[in-house]
């Protein structure tokens, strides 16, 4: 099946495993790579060491085209993009829109940008800019999200832009590939229906609490880090959304320096990347020790399979998700379910 995201990016299948942080790591990224999707290196919560290390793990499992997720504002995203051109990275995706700068930068270089966005308006943006493509994620989506469904976005984002556009938010199978395509897409991007395979280093306890979710299990919260993130329902996240500001406020400021000794950033450089965070979404600084507070969270359930102490980002297709296939299974079955979605819709036009 050739889109224009499969001519963009030199992959087999339109299918992107997006860059989750903690969760999108060499090995499932290589895996999503040889099953012939868009795999995507989470960058965001990797030193630029450790950012170069896994370039090179994942260039030593595949020979396919591969991407890495940036945070545009953070302050060294600079040497990020020099790692990434080192590393003859094929795509470069970020969470927020990079500036008309940086896009030049990576192009210049041949590495292809494809920002993710929440709003028509910002898919606008970044097309003027140069991007390549865009992903567009519903509110549906797991992690930090809008109000709007992918059904009634990304329709108006295809009619916006003239690049290749991604869809995101409530895919996890071929019937959703051919849905989004009838909307004009050029694939789509899942990261949940990735986290829950085989290849995810995910500690199994907590792919278990994904597999027992039911839709109503997942929640939109802004007691984490002061913006609308879905996730899953937990006592966590009740006692977070019970805790007074202050007390939020205290046990972010630790799991902040947690994070900082983690990430090797100096506070100078955390403060001056809450900064940038501050200024492109309009936070209080409370909200950006809120924001601080998240990496840490979010590696406890992750890494550490503490369920008790993180929490755990989901997009709500967990709750249609029973299984934890490969990779190379996933993506065959999904390819699979997508043709035999079109050759039924041409028999019931034709019938």
């Amino acid at each position: 099946m050739r889109t224009a995201l499969t001519e963009l990016t030199g992959v087999r299948h339109p299918i992107v495993q997006t860059g989750m942080g903690w969760v999108a790591g060499p090995r499932l990224v290589s895996a999503a790579a040889n099953a012939g999707a868009l795999g995507i290196l989470a960058s965001a919560t990797m030193t630029p060491a450790r950012l170069r290390q896994a370039v090179r793990e994942v260039k030593g499992r595949t020979d396919a085209p591969f991407g890495v997720n940036l945070r545009a504002d953070a302050g060294d995203a600079g040497e990020r993009v020099r790692i990434i051109v080192d590393g003859g990275v094929r795509v470069a995706s970020f969470a927020l829109a990079p500036s008309r700068e940086l896009i030049a930068r990576l192009k210049d270089a041949g590495v292809v940008v494809i920002p993710s966005v929440g709003a028509r308006r910002h898919a606008e943006k970044v097309a003027a800019w140069g991007a390549d493509a865009v992903i567009v994620q519903g509110g549906e989506g797991g992690g930090h999200t809008g109000d709007v469904a992918t059904t009634v976005l990304l329709p108006q984002v295809v009619d916006a832009v003239d690049i290749p556009v991604v869809a995101a938010g409530g895919f996890h199978d071929g019937r959703g590939l051919v849905a989004a395509l009838a909307y004009g897409a050029a694939g789509i991007a899942m990261g949940t229906r990735f986290l829950l395979t085989s290849d995810s280093t995910v500690p199994d306890a907590v792919k278990a609490r994904y597999l027992a979710a039911s839709v109503g299990d997942v929640t939109v919260t802004a007691a984490v880090d002061g913006l609308p993130h879905r996730m899953l329902r937990s006592d966590l996240v009740a006692s977070l959304e019970r805790a007074g500001r202050t007390r939020a406020l205290l046990h972010a400021l630790r799991r902040a320096a947690g994070f900082r000794r983690l990430s090797g950033q100096s506070w100078r450089e955390m403060v001056r990347d809450g900064r940038a965070l501050r200024h492109g979404r309009d936070l209080s600084w409370s909200q950006v020790l809120l924001a601080a507070n998240t990496p840490m969270l979010l590696r406890a359930a992750m890494v550490e399979g503490r369920t008790d102490l993180g929490v755990m980002a989901s997009g709500q297709v967990a709750g249609v998700i029973a299984d934890l296939p490969s990779c190379a299974e996933l993506v065959g079955r999904v390819m699979a379910e997508a043709e035999g979605t079109l050759r039924g819709l041409g028999r019931g036009t034709t019938g």
